[in-house]
């Protein structure tokens, strides 16, 4: 039953905006570590799955490798700027 009602859910929606929810979770989840090089190593390898995730399994591919490509440049000046 559960299985059946979670591919109901699932169909709806694509593998670039699961990515996106679990960037935005896992980024709100690091939040109370208050720690700025956490951030940025989330950010760093968020980047990276964006922009390896083979295009056809998203839909609107494009704005996904973009927003890709920003990541890896924010993620590095997140983590370099953050204080040891």
């Amino acid at each position: 039953m559960l299985p059946l009602f979670i591919d109901a859910i699932l169909v709806d929606y694509h593998l670039g905006q699961f990515l996106l929810l679990g960037f935005v979770l896992t980024t709100l989840g690091a939040l109370p570590l208050k720690s700025q090089r956490v951030i940025g190593v989330n950010t760093i390898l968020f980047g990276l799955i964006f922009v390896l995730t083979p295009i056809s399994l998203m839909e609107s591919a494009r704005a996904y490798l973009f927003l890709g490509l920003a990541l890896l440049v924010i993620g590095p000046m997140v983590y370099v700027t953050a204080r040891g």
